[in-house]
């Protein structure tokens, strides 16, 4: 592999129903997968999975030009900051996963063409 590609692959499950939707997703070491595609052990492949729930906070109604109605958005991550355990947050690692929640919520809002 060069140094611009990653060896790094995206495990992704996706549901969407008349309750809501749901994206879940991990990133996967290429490596460990191919050993486990081979039949090898599962056990070692670090899975720390991600998503998103959309569901829907009520019955909507319909108003004068539209249907009204709003939704629930539920985030959810998984990062490993430190492998130590006795280690400790750091300001830069609090800030880091802030940024990630925040930027994860505008894109979801910006594809679903959400205003507010």
């Amino acid at each position: 592999m060069s140094a611009n590609q990653s060896s790094m692959l995206i495990l992704q499950e996706t549901c969407t129903d008349a309750s809501g939707s749901m994206v879940v997703y991990a990133p996967v070491d290429i490596p460990a997968m191919q050993l486990v595609m081979n039949g090898g052990d599962s056990t070692y492949v670090a899975l720390l999975p991600s998503g998103f729930a959309i569901l829907p906070d009520g019955p909507s109604s319909v108003g004068a030009d539209h249907k009204t109605g709003g939704s629930l958005l539920t985030v959810a991550f998984q990062i490993l900051v430190n492998s130590q355990p006795t280690a400790k947050l750091t300001v830069e690692s609090v800030e880091t996963v802030n940024n990630l929640i925040s930027c994860t919520i505008k894109k979801i809002k910006t594809a679903l063409q959400c205003d507010a």
